[in-house]
Order: C-alpha cells, then sequence, then structure tokens
C-alpha cells in the first residue's frame, strides 16, 4: 500500500470499550476526552497482520449517554419530552418543508410542559394544601403536614406553590444534564451556527442547536409559570375576586397566548428565512423576566390572608383546566394524524415507510399518553396516601376517617385508557407473534437449508438454534399492527377525556353512576384501581429496567437502543428532552475525518448505531475530503430502522446520495440473525434476484451465521451464533477493509 490509510471505528450502543472496539489489549487515547475520545493501539503490544500503512482507531462515544442513576431518572421523567421531540423528525418525505407538523408538534410539546406543572399543582397545592390539611383526620398524627393547617390559605397555598416552581426548575436541570458535554462543540468548517434548518441532514449547523433550546427554554418555563399563575389567581378569585386578581388573571392568560404564538413560530431559520439576531434573543430574555415578576406577583398576592372560612372540593377551576388541557390535546393530535397522512399519501417513500407512515402521531400519542399516565399515578397517589390507602374515587363511598380527597375525573378516565390500552396492545403482540411464527419459522428454515445443504445427524440441535435465532431477528417487522391499534386507543382515550368540557365525557357519566344501584360503579371503582397500579407498575418497571440493565448485557442493549434513538436528534420541539448526543460527536467526528485525510485515506466504519453517527458525519463533509473517504457499516439499522421511521432525512434518497459522495466505496455486512442490523439497499434472500441495479448493488454483503454448525477439527465447541456482535472479528470484515483501502486514491 502507497498511501496510509485509516479505518476509523465507531461503536454502536451499549457503550462498547476501546480495548473490545480494537480487539486489543492496550490502547491510548489520542484525541478527544473522557466522555468522547479517539483511542489507538499502542505500538508495540499485541500482534498484527496488517499492512504498516493501514492503521486503525476507534472512537469511543458511549460515555456520553451513560450514567446509571441519572440516566434511569431522565428515561422515567423526561420520557414524554423525548417521545414528543422525536415525533417531529419522523416526518413523512415529501421533498420540502414539514408544512404544519413542526408547529403542531411544538405547541404538543408546550401542553405537556403545562401538564406536568398542573399535575404538580394537583398534588400539592390541590390535595395537600386546599383539600387535605384542612381536615383534621387527613392531619392527624402527621407533623410534617400538620404545621401547614396552621397557617392561613393563602400563605399555605403560595408556600406550597413553591414546589411546582421547583419541579420545573428539575426538568431544567435534568434537560441540561452535561450539555455542555454532550453538545457543546466550537462551531468548524461546514458547521455554521447561522445556516441552521430543519429540512435536510446535511445542512450546515444542523447539529448545532444551542440557540435553538436556549429560547424553547425560556418559553416552556414562562408555560409551566404561567399555568401555575393561572390556578393561583384563579383560585383566589373565587374567594376574593378583586381588580387586581382580575389584572393579574388577565397577564397570565396573555403569557400564555404569547408563548403559543412563539411555538408556532419555525424552531430553526431555514437559509432563506429571516435571521434571527440580537431582536429575537431580547424578545425571549422580556419573556422570561415577564413570566418571573408576574410569578412573583401571584405568589405574594396569594399569600395575603383571607376568612378563616375553610375550603370545599376541589381547587376552583384545577378539573377544568385539567379537562380544557385534554381537549387541546386532542384537537391538536388530531391535526396532526390528519396532516400526516395527507402527506403520507403523496410521499416519496409511502410504501417502505414504517408504522404505516404514521410515526409523527403514534410517537406524540405515546407522549401523550405517557404525561398523563405520569399525571395520574402521582395525584391519585398522593391522594391515596393521604386518605389512609383507599384510591378516592367519588362513585364509591369513602372510609372511615378517610379525607373527602377528589382528584379530577380525567385523572381517572386516563387511568382507564391506559389499561386498556396496555391490555390492547399486549394481546396485539402476542396475536401478530402467533400468526407470523409459521412464516418465520418457514424462511428461517429455508435460509438455513440454502446455509447448511448438507448437515450430518449431531448438528441438528445446532441447526435448531439457528432457526430460532433467524426467526426471533423477524420479529421487530411484525409489530407494526400493536403501533397502530396503540396510535387509535390513543386517539379515542383524549377524545372521550376532551368531551368532558362539554359535559357529555366522563365527568357527567361519573355522575349518573353514582346515581344508579351500585354496580356499574363499583366496578368502574375497580378497574380505576387496576388501571392506577398497572401505571404505577410500568413507572417502577422503568426505574428496575434501567438499574437492570447495568447488569446484563442484553438487557443493556435494548435499553440503550431506545435511549440513543430517542436522544440522537437535535432538540427543535421540547429543551427539557435529553441532551443530545449527536451535537458534540458527529462534529467531532467530521474534524477527526478532516484532519486524518490530510494524510491520507479514512475508512469510516460504523457498528449498528455507530453506522448511523458514520452517515450523518459523511453528509458534513466538504467535498474536498470526500474523495479520500469510504464507508463500511455493519449491523446497520440504516434502512431496517432508520429509513423507515425517518423518511424525510435519511430516507432511501439521502442514503443514494450518501453512496453518491463517497462514489460508492460502501459496503455493509449484514447477517439474518441480527435482530438490529439488515441490508441497506439490496433486501433479498439468497437465490432471489436483487430488487436494485447499478453501484447500489455492490454494497450489501450477507454474512452467513454461524460460519458452521459442527465442531471444527481444532476446536471444542461449534462457532458461536454471533447475531448483532461482533463483526469486526468476522473474516468478511477484514476483507472488506483491504479492498475499500485498495479503492480509496491516494492523497495529492
Amino acid at each position: 500500500m502507497a498511501h496510509e490509510v485509516v479505518e476509523l471505528r465507531v461503536h454502536g450502543v451499549s457503550g462498547t470499550s476501546a480495548e473490545a472496539l480494537l480487539d486489543h489489549p492496550v490502547v491510548t487515547r489520542v484525541a478527544g476526552d473522557d466522555n468522547a475520545g479517539f483511542y489507538q493501539p499502542r505500538p508495540g503490544f499485541g500482534i498484527t497482520d496488517r499492512p504498516s500503512r493501514l492503521r486503525v482507531e476507534a472512537y469511543r462515544w458511549g460515555a456520553l449517554t451513560a450514567g446509571g442513576a441519572v440516566r434511569t431518572l431522565s428515561l422515567l421523567f423526561l420520557l414524554p419530552f423525548m417521545l414528543v421531540n422525536l415525533a417531529v423528525w419522523t416526518r413523512p418525505a415529501t421533498g420540502g418543508p414539514g408544512g404544519i407538523i413542526g408547529p403542531v408538534c411544538r405547541l404538543l410539546a408546550g401542553t405537556l410542559t403545562a401538564a406536568f406543572v398542573l399535575s404538580i399543582v394537583g398534588a400539592t397545592v390541590d390535595i395537600v394544601g386546599w383539600q387535605c390539611t384542612p381536615y383534621q383526620p387527613c392531619v392527624h398524627h402527621r407533623p410534617y403536614l400538620s404545621w401547614l393547617s396552621d397557617l392561613p390559605l393563602g400563605p399555605r397555598l403560595a408556600l406550597l406553590a413553591l414546589l411546582p416552581i421547583a419541579a420545573l426548575r428539575l426538568l431544567w436541570w435534568l434537560g441540561e444534564r452535561s450539555a455542555k458535554v454532550f453538545e457543546a462543540f466550537p462551531a468548524g468548517r461546514g458547521q455554521d451556527r447561522t445556516q441552521g434548518g430543519e429540512d435536510r441532514i446535511d445542512r450546515p449547523g444542523f447539529w448545532n442547536d444551542a440557540l435553538v433550546v436556549q429560547r424553547l427554554r425560556a418559553i416552556h418555563v414562562a408555560v409551566g409559570l404561567g399555568v401555575l399563575d393561572v390556578m393561583l389567581l384563579g383560585a383566589k378569585i373565587q374567594r376574593f375576586p378583586h381588580p387586581i386578581a382580575y389584572a393579574l388573571f388577565a397577564a397570565a392568560w396573555l403569557l400564555l397566548a404569547a408563548c403559543a404564538v412563539l411555538l408556532v413560530r419555525p424552531a430553526r431559520r431555514s437559509e432563506d428565512g429571516p435571521e434571527r439576531g440580537p431582536g429575537d434573543l431580547r424578545g425571549i430574555r422580556t419573556l422570561r423576566i415577564t413570566a418571573i415578576v408576574l410569578t412573583v406577583l401571584a405568589l405574594v398576592y396569594t399569600a395575603i390572608p383571607l376568612s378563616a372560612r375553610p375550603p370545599q372540593g376541589q381547587l376552583p377551576g384545577y378539573e377544568g383546566a385539567v379537562a380544557a388541557l385534554v381537549a387541546t390535546q386532542a384537537a391538536l393530535l388530531a391535526v396532526l394524524t390528519t396532516t400526516t397522512w395527507h402527506q403520507q399519501r403523496r410521499s416519496r417513500h409511502a410504501a417502505s415507510s414504517w408504522l404505516s407512515g404514521l410515526g409523527t402521531p403514534v410517537l406524540a400519542a405515546a407522549a401523550v399518553a405517557a404525561a398523563y399516565g405520569f399525571s395520574a399515578a402521582l395525584v391519585y397517589r398522593v391522594a391515596d396516601f393521604l386518605d389512609r390507602g383507599t384510591i378516592p374515587n367519588p362513585v364509591r363511598p369513602n372510609e372511615p376517617g378517610a379525607p373527602p380527597l377528589e382528584p379530577p375525573v380525567s385523572y381517572r378516565w386516563a387511568a382507564l385508557a391506559g389499561l386498556a390500552a396496555v391490555l390492547v396492545v399486549t394481546v396485539t403482540v402476542i396475536w401478530r407473534l402467533l400468526a407470523t411464527r409459521r412464516h418465520r419459522r418457514r424462511v428461517a428454515a429455508e435460509i438455513v437449508r440454502r446455509d447448511f445443504p448438507d448437515p450430518p445427524p449431531e448438528a441438528l440441535p445446532r441447526l435448531t438454534a439457528v432457526r430460532r435465532a433467524i426467526a426471533h431477528a423477524a420479529i421487530p417487522e411484525q409489530l407494526n399492527p400493536a403501533v397502530v391499534a396503540f396510535l387509535v386507543l390513543s386517539l379515542l382515550g383524549v377524545t372521550a377525556t376532551a368531551f368532558d368540557v362539554a359535559g357529555v365525557g366522563p365527568s357527567d357519566l361519573t355522575t349518573e353512576l353514582a346515581h344508579t344501584d351500585g354496580t356499574v360503579a363499583r366496578e368502574l371503582a375497580i378497574a380505576t384501581d387496576v388501571g392506577m397500579y398497572v401505571i404505577g407498575l410500568v413507572a417502577v418497571g422503568i426505574v428496575v429496567l434501567g438499574l437492570v440493565s447495568y447488569r446484563s448485557e442484553e438487557t443493556r442493549r435494548t435499553v440503550a437502543v431506545i435511549w440513543d434513538l430517542g436522544t440522537f436528534w437535535p432538540r427543535t420541539v421540547h429543551p427539557f428532552a435529553p441532551p443530545c448526543y449527536a451535537e458534540r460527536a458527529v462534529p467531532e467526528l467530521a474534524k477527526r475525518v478532516t484532519a486524518l485525510t490530510n494524510r491520507g485515506g479514512v475508512i469510516l466504519s460504523g457498528h449498528s448505531h455507530g453506522s448511523v453517527l458514520a452517515t450523518a458525519t459523511l453528509l458534513q463533509l466538504p467535498a474536498d475530503v470526500l474523495p479520500r473517504v469510504a464507508l463500511l457499516t455493519h449491523g446497520s439499522p440504516l434502512h431496517r430502522l432508520y429509513a423507515r421511521l425517518f423518511p424525510a432525512f435519511l430516507g432511501d434518497s439521502t442514503l443514494y446520495e450518501v453512496g453518491d459522495r463517497v462514489g460508492w466505496r460502501w459496503v455493509n455486512l449484514w447477517r439474518d440473525t441480527d435482530p438490529i442490523g439488515g441490508p441497506i439497499f439490496s433486501a433479498h434472500r439468497p437465490g432471489e434476484p436483487s430488487p436494485v441495479s447499478g453501484p447500489a448493488n455492490t454494497v450489501d454483503r450477507r454474512l452467513r451465521d454461524p460460519h458452521a454448525v459442527v465442531v471444527d477439527p481444532d476446536d471444542t465447541v461449534p462457532p458461536p451464533i454471533n447475531r448483532h456482535w461482533p463483526y469486526h472479528t468476522d473474516r468478511e470484515y477484514e476483507g472488506a477493509v483491504r479492498e475499500l483501502a485498495g479503492r480509496l486514491p491516494a492523497p495529492p
């Protein structure tokens, strides 16, 4: 080899060590830091038969998404925000802007922040401050609450209102945790911050969103504070109507309206759009100051003591606010579903899109369902604890001595809808797996017969294991009906709850059931209790799954896939979503590749999710660098998952563009036993004609897994079934590296 070539390996999820990635006992970091760094084998250690000019290097970025406790808490508390942020990136590929999908998703994200604040207000200001502390049996033998009952109503509500503010600050902290490590990467060549855009992943500045997150964070904080102000001032008006209260109440609504207008505006400036300069930042700063000043005034006015008349029922306006918010979300989901379906019909990739092209409303509905599931669980668990262990339900008599706590009816029906969704989706998944089992087994048996035509009798157990691995690897393609059923149930549940605003929803039905013989009411109460317990178990299950994932490699890989998928895209919808690690990884890779090409060629080798990072890096490289770069992907979900779920940004047209940019110096290795990776262009079985022609037909290369089903003469066990990892230890992998190195031209 006449010139130097560096194979730069990028790992996937689950935090592979640099030693395992390089398959070398001793490595040293040559660039980066502990969070994300570039490593090379230390000279003089280990044995290699590679030419001296064919070097290997690894980029280890797993620490960007690592951290057991914080990741687990973030996965639980930030899950709705992560889902709604992910929804906007799954829009259909129409060849142009996404229309109103972006503004609708941002408005929906604003309602999720409002729902979060309302849930904290319900658990603290309403259940504790308004309903529990004035009731003596509730604070009996509870010194941590009895001191609140000694305070007048106004100061008590103002003091408890600090808890929603603290919860909003906690969201802020979780959302920006280590953001400087994850996202702060200096803009370099091809990474101009002023050239942002939402429509193409190859635009300069696509991975620089610091200003966007800063703007959205100020808006969402204002939304949360505005919702708190409306609830406090609304309750104050019910007790003491005064012109000052009405003026502050109107100002709070104007604040929320201004936030809605700002959310409708584009999150990013397109290349031809108006540039956001100091004036826009001053407007955001003014919004933040206005929200803080208005909240301080609302707290001060709420703290003014009033008459000693004890409050009755729920916090005034709270149940109506929850129902109105659900109605707003139902309308936004309906618009989002209709718009997405209309765009999907004229999409260029309608036939290949996953989730029937409805990924945006499915993820948005999942975000709403998760938000209200957690909200209902929080409010009802607090009420359940305070009323001595009986979940509150107005259609069921309270236990003797229990306080008359009344959470909103909407939360009760959210629990019922959540229970129904869990049951139906579970049944749908089981039905789908059973219905496709015979077909998956038949396809697996055909593949095994082609790979191992004449196996000896002693290989039958191994053949069974291989067939089972291939059949299990085909499961992800069978889950489409389950997510569609979830979307339908979510829309029905949210719509039914939204009818509560018109007086024909759950509240009206609950009142009618309360005047019957009680049979249906008791059954409804039991179902509500079960729904609450199911939601609680799901929340606990997420925490347990996060903790167990660090002891089980398979569980860790599953959790990491979900996490890395959700945090790969920039935060252009919800600022409290987990930070986007790609905002550091992609520009950092682009800078390193550019530096390496000054001395020779580079083979960018990406495994699993690392292939997505490698593809995004190639789309950001300058044109004069690309002739000295080749691409090697293995175990790649680029087509199986990303092209189908994100057709507008990583669809087939983008993948063909990547091939053109590198001159089709691209090899993709895949296995039938791999449940994540697969072919990118030529998705066909052995013996079938290829569906593509031209240079794309030379990219995909299938690896037989395992190599054999009998024990080698010099071994004691049969070759392993590698499935998704590793690929770089396969013989064909080394051959692909040497082939691509030979196709790279010498530097000028």
